[in-house]
């Protein structure tokens, strides 16, 4: 699946600055920079646990942010409920799509915004508002008079994004799109937000699949422990640079770590208290166990303790007749 990636200038629709979120003692967020433009889609990536799902309830209006600022089309904004992201023009399409299985299509697309002909609900303009908003999506469904129960996971992510089209948002966020999907749903999918940029919605997309984030992402932003450690432009990047970045490899997050030929002397003269010097220190603390030491037999553990070669990690083995627990 290609399409054209640079040279066309875009609108900036959606800037996060400095974002700030924690819960408790935990800071789930730390000056997180994000940004979309129109016609644009974005990935956000990361391993579990990085931020995205709370940097993008930050921007839904589930959790307030408790620093950074927030502007939309230039102005500050401020987002303290899921009604104020809709009435700005954000909406997000969940990984669980919140679809009411049975209902049918046109009931799906419209629940709570229901057209009305006087006191009675005008059923045939929005189902062929329902066909045209479908078709402008080249959407496969065969029909939408059945109900979503019966559909394919790709056609029921359709009905959850177009649900999304019905008040014209400015900007998509997709939590997942292509979780627990086949090849030919999945492709279905990825062609729906083809749509949306030439639509010229700001498309946020959230995905460990690295083959759909190449695939139709023209940015990709990294989140590794609650903070910003790169951003890509998919025309200039490998999908290797990418893991890299996700799992820490490559750090662009401005927290230099300490190498660890350095690191041990340098606890070791913090914690202990004058005496002999650092090359006596190290001596006394590395575990020079033999590599052929035989199981030493640990009665408090029920089991045996192997000590691994090198200062290895221990692990016990329990007897599967029942040991001590």
């Amino acid at each position: 699946m290609t399409h054209p990636r640079t040279g066309r200038p875009r609108e900036r629709v959606l800037t996060m600055r400095g974002i700030g979120k924690r819960f408790g003692a935990v800071k789930a967020l730390t000056d997180v920079d994000f940004w979309v433009n129109e016609g644009e889609v974005v990935a956000l990536v990361g391993d579990n646990g990085a931020g995205k799902s709370t940097l993008v309830k930050v921007l839904a209006g589930v959790h307030p942010p408790d620093a950074g600022t927030i502007e939309f089309d230039g102005e500050p904004v401020g987002i303290g409920s899921p009604a104020d992201a809709q009435e700005l023009g954000i909406e997000t399409i969940f990984q669980d799509l919140a679809l009411c299985d049975n209902l049918d299509v046109v009931a799906n697309l419209w629940l709570g915004r229901e057209l009305r002909d006087g006191a009675t609900l005008d059923e045939v303009d929005m189902e062929q508002r329902t066909w045209t908003l479908l078709r402008e999506l080249s959407a496969k469904i065969p029909s939408v008079r059945v109900p979503v129960a019966s559909l394919s996971g790709g056609q029921r992510q359709t009905v959850a994004i177009a649900r999304s089209l019905i008040g014209e948002p400015r900007v998509v966020i997709l939590d997942e799109p292509t979780a627990a999907l086949g090849v030919a749903q999945t492709a279905e999918v990825l062609n729906l937000i083809e749509r949306l940029r030439e639509r010229g919605h700001g498309v946020i997309l959230i995905s460990h699949n690295m083959a759909d984030v190449m695939a139709v992402a023209d940015r990709v932003v990294v989140l590794r422990l609650g903070r910003n450690n790169g951003v890509y432009n998919v025309a200039d990047v490998t999908s290797e640079i990418l893991i890299a970045a996700i799992t820490g490899a490559v750090d662009h997050s401005g927290m230099r770590r300490p190498d660890r030929a350095d690191a041990a002397p340098q606890l070791a003269r913090d914690s202990d208290p004058p005496g002999p010097g650092p090359a006596d220190i190290r001596e006394a603390t590395i575990d020079r166990e033999p590599a052929d030491e035989e199981p030493v037999s640990d009665e408090t553990a029920g089991g045996t303790v192997i000590r691994l070669p090198r200062g290895g990690a221990r692990r016990t083995t329990r007897p599967r007749g029942g040991g001590a627990r």
